[in-house]
């Protein structure tokens, strides 16, 4: 999710990744090893990841102090070479390197912009995996991003919060930040007495130190894009509990927000089987929620597996999120033009939520929006849906009429059938990542070229409002 009110937010296969990098001018070749490219060539924002390798798992460990602001950091990358490298880039906005080991070998760095270039004692084979650590400290940015909102380390009431959609997690640790390269996570971290500290998936130990500080590792066992990442700590209220399938629920409440903690606590399981019953098995081992005081943010976003809530959310934010889980956390875009595989996908959601819990049906919605009678239908005909900029990526035609292209979908195939789709969708491409190109192409198959192209001809290509509702 992105800021309100318009809700909001494995890796490429090797070919297209070394296409990417190709074209980025890192590719290898006959006359040895290249230096891995400086970004994968994004269409919205071409500085972020990296080529030339791909990252199986992230093993972060951190020391934060609220009371200084201050972080100290060592960030254990595990990856494989996908050509031979000369050197690779890591992505990190601010914060001092002190020391990068490649291999168990001092490596030679070099710093522009976000970009912390790393040389290897020895270069590295294609297909060989090899071992970075980089040793980093400071004051970790908060960052604004093209479309005006706030992400990177955002200071809290009573602590901060590390967002990353879609840049942010450069802010605290170095890594490939593009959505098409996800890892597995273990994070560790280390605060002061009297502060809980949260981050992706399950908490796996809490051990107290001198001084009453407390290391909370969590672990995320499930491939994960670097923008899902989070860290929340506050002086948190925690709440555990099981959903009726044994899912594990883990929520986080600032000072404040006990009531609606609570409430999320009681709500999500209830989403959970709703979803699961729409959009197939739900894709994770756990679930849960932080539910922050943070003014300064003003959205919520779909930290895996745990969604992120500045504010206490509303039922439909809640749907919003939860549907993330599947729709950008499990099937993750491609390419950030594609995010109204996201957004588009968790509006409908909301729709289908209010449709079966007593509101309007999903064609008075549609016809709200249309009309532009619904308030968060206004600027949806600013530009198709699968053109956004870099400005506009959070702009309501990606949420919008993203929604309104599902709801033509399933006006023309049938709730069957657009049901199915919706399930093969989640099924297909289950912790890894898709485009745009590859969910026309499953609605083809199973609609008919046709009746499919007619739908997003009209209502996910052109620019403008449709002539007619009924188009």
């Amino acid at each position: 999710m992105r800021a309100r009110p318009f809700p909001r937010r494995r890796a490429l296969p090797a070919v297209l990744a070394l296409l990417l990098a190709t074209a980025c001018g890192g590719a290898g070749g006959p006359t040895g090893p290249r230096p891995g490219a400086a970004g994968v060539g994004d269409p919205l924002f071409p500085d972020l990841g990296n080529g030339g390798y791909d990252v199986g798992h992230y093993g972060l460990t951190l020391d934060y102090d609220p009371a200084t602001g201050r972080l100290r950091g060592t960030a254990v990358i595990t990856a494989d070479a996908r050509e031979d490298l000369s050197s690779f880039n890591l992505d990190l906005k601010g914060l001092t390197v002190r020391s990068v080991r490649v291999g168990g070998e001092d490596a030679r760095t070099t710093r522009k912009g976000g970009e912390l270039t790393v040389v290897p004692a020895k270069p590295l084979k294609k297909h060989a995996g090899f071992r970075t650590v980089v040793v980093y400290e400071g004051e970790p940015q908060q960052i604004t991003d093209p479309d005006g909102s706030t992400e990177g380390w955002v200071a809290t009431d009573d602590g901060a919060v590390g967002l990353g959609e879609p840049a942010g997690s450069t802010a605290w640790f170095p890594g490939n930040h593009h959505p098409s390269d996800k890892a597995t996570y273990d994070i560790t971290v280390t605060v002061p007495e009297g502060f809980t500290a949260v981050a992706n998936g399950e908490l796996t130990s809490a051990e107290r130190g001198p001084g009453g500080r407390t290391a909370f590792t969590w672990h995320t066992g499930q491939q994960m894009a670097s923008y899902l990442a989070t860290v929340a700590v506050g002086r948190f209220t925690v709440t555990t509990a099981k959903t009726p399938h044994g899912l594990p629920v883990y929520v986080a409440a600032a000072p404040g927000q006990a009531d609606a903690a609570a409430r999320t606590a009681t709500l999500l399981p209830q989403v959970l089987d709703w979803g699961s019953r729409l959009f197939g098995p739900y894709p994770f081992s756990s679930t849960g929620a932080v539910v922050d005081s943070n003014p300064d943010v003003g959205y919520a976003l779909e930290t895996q597996p745990k969604p992120y809530f500045h504010a206490a959310p509303d039922d439909r934010t809640v749907v919003h999120e939860v549907a993330h889980q599947w729709f950008g956390n499990s099937v993750t875009p491609r390419t950030w033009r594609d995010m109204w595989l996201n957004e588009g996908f968790a509006t409908y959601a909301e729709w289908l939520w209010e449709e079966q819990h007593g509101g309007r049906t999903a064609r008075q919605i549609f016809a709200d929006y249309y009309s532009g009678k619904d308030p968060q239908s206004r600027g949806i005909w600013a530009f198709p849906p699968d053109a956004p900029t870099a400005r506009t990526v959070s702009d309501p035609p990606v949420y919008g009429r993203g929604a309104m292209v599902l709801h033509k979908l399933r006006e023309r195939l049938g709730d069957r059938a657009f049901f199915a789709v919706l399930q093969r969708w989640t099924q297909l491409y289950r912790y890894s990542n898709a485009g745009t190109d590859a969910f026309v192409h499953l609605v083809e198959s199973t609609a008919g070229k046709k009746e499919a192209d007619e739908v997003f001809a009209t209502w996910l290509h052109a620019a403008g409002k449709p002539a007619s509702p009924g188009d």
